[in-house]
């Protein structure tokens, strides 16, 4: 398989993870992702602004967010982000824990 074909899948890919996590099951939470996968949509979005700053491209925080996100970060957090629970609390420092 060719480099361009390669990257056009993986652009794919990406864009149907974004679509799942984001219109799909906005009902996981970045916490949740987090305990589980060691990672979130703000990670996503860091990562996102960091390979554009590889390539030159000046990104902000908040530009990145709203490209992984779909919509302003805060609008996001309105509509689906709910407040960790105590056992979520629990479940993420005791994955930080057995990661360093």
């Amino acid at each position: 398989m060719d480099e361009n074909t390669k990257t056009q899948l993986e652009a794919v890919a990406f864009r149907r993870l974004l679509k799942h996590l984001n219109q799909d099951r906005n009902d996981v939470q970045n916490i949740d992702l987090m305990i589980l996968a060691g990672f979130c949509r703000n990670c996503l979005a860091d990562w996102y602004r960091e390979a554009a700053a590889e390539r030159g491209i000046v990104m902000s925080k908040d530009a990145a967010r709203e490209a992984i996100y779909g919509m302003p970060f805060a609008e996001w957090r309105s509509k689906y982000q709910k407040e960790a629970t105590p056992e979520q609390l629990a479940a993420f420092e005791a994955a930080q824990k057995r990661k360093s």
